[in-house]
C-alpha cells in the first residue's frame, strides 16, 4: 500500500504545483486510521490534553503508537490509558495490553497533563501523519543553526503549576467519624489534595491503591472509575492531586535497592492509572533516607519534572538534620516541592534557638519549628505549616484558624509574632497544610474559608 500511497501523493502535489490555488480545497488523502486532539481544560499555566484515535479502515488495527512534539517551555505531567516514552520534546505514547486492538469503525483516546502553554505538533501515528494534522515540512532545516535558548536554572523548584502560597488537605479514603466526601466535593479553596493512603502489600516497597469498601459503602456507591473521572474535575479547576503513603498506621517499607525499585515502578504504575500528579510521603513509622530518595528520584524519572514531592513529617523528625526524614527532605532538595511538618500531636518542644522548650498550640510553637528547617537548609518555598482542622482531628495542637495565619505573618512579614521571633523574614514560605479536609468541612470550613484567603495576602 505505501508505494501506491505515494505515488498518488506525487501526482496530487504536481497537480496542485501546475493548477495553483484552484487545489487549494483538496480533500486530504483518506487514511484508515486518523488521531484527533483536543484540549478537555485549560487553566492557563497548562492544560489537559485527549487523543482520539479513530480506526476507519475496514481491517482491525493490532496496536497502535503516537508521537507528537511539544514546543519549548511545554511539558507533560501525569497520563492515562496509555504507555509513554521520551526523547527530548518528542513524546511517543503506545496502547496499553488492554486497548491495542480497535475493530472498523471504533475508537480509543488516552489523555495527559501538560505544564505550559504550548501544543502538540507534528503528531503521527503508527508513523503516519494523524488525520487532520500537518505533516512534516519538506523545506530542508536551515543551513545556521538557530541561537540557542536560555538554559533552565540548575535548581528550578518543582511545582506543579502550584500556586507561590497554597493550602493543602488530606482527604480520607476510609470511613471514620468525620464527614465522608466524593474527591469532587473537596471544598475550592484547597490547591493541592492528599488523597490518604496508598497501602503496602506483600512485595517490600510496593504499593497499592483503590477506592475503600468502607467509603464506598457510605456515600452509598464510589467506585474506581469515579475517583478517576473526580481526578480529572479538580484538574480542570486547576487544582492538583497527590497520592499520601503511610499515615499512623502505614506499614510501606523501601530498605534496600529492590524495594526502592518496587516503590517507583508501583507509584509510576498508580499514578498513570488515575492520573495523580505527585506523591506524598507521610511515613509515620521511620525511613530510610537513602533508599527513599533512590526511590524518589527512580520515580521523578519515569513521571517527569513536574512529578510534586511533598513530605508530611511528625515534629519530632524535624528537629534535626541527621534525622531521617530531615535528611531525606536536604538529599532531595533539588526535586522536592514541599514538607508540610505536622505541628500537632507533639507536645512541648525545642524551636531553632534551642533556648527553650515551646508549647504546642502556640504561635512561638509553630514558628520557631517552622525556623530549624528555614535555618537549616530548606528553602522556604519548601516549606508548609501542618495543623489539624479543628475538634476530632488530633489528640492535641488544635489551634484556631487565626493562629496559623498569625504563624504565616511572622514567617513571611515579621509581624503578629509571639515572644519568639525567627532570626530575619521568609516571604516565600509555601503555606499551610492541615488533616484534614473531611475534619474541616466537619467542623463548618473554617480552617480552609479563613487560611485560604488570608495565604492570597502573602509577600
Amino acid at each position: 500500500m505505501k508505494p501506491a500511497r505515494s505515488l498518488v501523493l506525487s501526482l496530487v502535489t504536481a497537480l496542485a504545483a501546475t493548477l495553483g490555488a484552484a487545489w487549494v480545497a483538496l480533500p486530504a488523502f483518506a487514511a484508515g486510521a486518523t488521531a484527533s486532539f483536543v484540549k478537555t481544560a485549560d487553566w492557563g499555566s497548562g492544560w489537559e490534553g485527549k487523543y482520539t484515535i479513530t480506526n476507519g479502515g475496514g481491517s482491525t488495527i493490532n496496536g497502535w503508537s503516537l508521537a507528537f512534539d511539544l514546543p519549548a517551555g511545554t511539558t507533560l505531567g501525569s497520563y492515562w490509558d496509555a504507555l509513554l516514552s521520551s526523547a527530548g520534546q518528542r513524546h511517543t505514547f503506545t496502547n496499553r495490553s488492554w486497548n491495542g486492538t480497535i475493530a472498523p469503525g471504533a475508537s480509543v483516546s488516552f489523555g495527559f497533563l501538560a505544564s505550559g502553554s504550548g501544543s502538540p505538533t507534528g503528531c503521527q501515528l503508527n508513523g503516519a501523519p494523524c488525520g487532520g494534522g500537518t505533516p512534516p515540512p519538506t523545506t530542508p532545516p536551515p543551513t545556521t543553526p538557530p541561537p540557542p535558548t536560555t538554559p533552565p536554572p540548575t535548581n528550578p523548584p518543582p511545582t506543579g503549576d502550584l500556586p507561590k502560597h497554597l493550602l493543602t488537605g488530606y482527604w480520607h479514603n476510609f470511613d471514620n467519624p468525620a464527614v465522608e466526601l466524593r474527591l469532587r466535593d473537596v471544598p475550592a479553596e484547597y490547591d493541592l489534595v492528599a488523597v490518604a493512603f496508598a497501602e503496602a502489600t506483600a512485595t517490600p516497597g510496593a504499593l497499592t491503591f483503590g477506592v475503600d469498601p468502607g467509603l464506598a459503602a457510605a456515600l452509598g456507591g464510589y467506585t474506581d472509575a469515579d475517583f478517576t473521572a473526580d481526578v480529572r474535575t479538580l484538574h480542570s479547576r486547576g487544582k492538583r492531586v497527590i497520592l499520601s503513603v503511610g499515615g499512623e498506621a502505614g506499614r510501606v517499607t523501601v530498605n534496600d535497592a529492590a524495594s526502592a525499585t518496587a516503590f517507583a515502578d508501583t507509584a509510576a504504575a498508580l499514578i498513570a492509572r488515575y492520573g495523580f500528579d505527585g506523591i506524598d510521603i507521610d511515613l509515620e513509622n521511620g525511613l530510610n533516607p537513602t533508599y527513599m530518595a533512590q526511590a524518589l528520584r527512580a520515580l521523578r524519572a519515569k513521571v517527569g519534572a513536574g512529578l510534586i514531592i511533598a513530605m508530611a513529617p511528625q515534629t519530632i523528625d524535624m528537629q534535626s538534620p541527621a534525622g531521617g526524614y530531615f535528611k531525606l527532605a536536604l538529599d532531595i532538595k533539588d526535586i522536592l516541592t514541599v514538607v508540610n511538618t505536622q505541628y500537632y500531636n507533639s507536645g512541648a518542644m525545642l524551636g531553632c534557638d534551642q533556648n527553650a522548650a515551646y508549647a504546642q498550640g502556640t504561635v512561638n510553637f509553630i514558628v520557631a519549628l517552622a525556623c530549624i528547617q528555614l535555618e537549616a537548609g530548606l528553602r522556604p518555598d519548601q516549606v508548609g505549616l501542618g495543623l489539624p482542622a479543628g475538634p476530632g482531628a488530633a489528640g492535641g495542637g488544635i489551634v484556631a484558624p487565626s493562629v496559623v495565619n498569625a504563624a504565616l505573618d511572622c514567617l513571611a512579614r515579621g509581624t503578629n509574632c509571639g515572644s519568639f521571633r525567627p532570626p530575619r523574614t521568609y516571604p516565600g514560605i509555601r503555606g499551610a497544610m492541615t488533616w484534614s479536609v473531611n475534619w474541616d468541612v466537619s467542623n463548618g470550613n473554617g480552617f480552609a474559608r479563613t487560611v485560604a484567603p488570608h495565604l492570597d495576602t502573602l509577600p
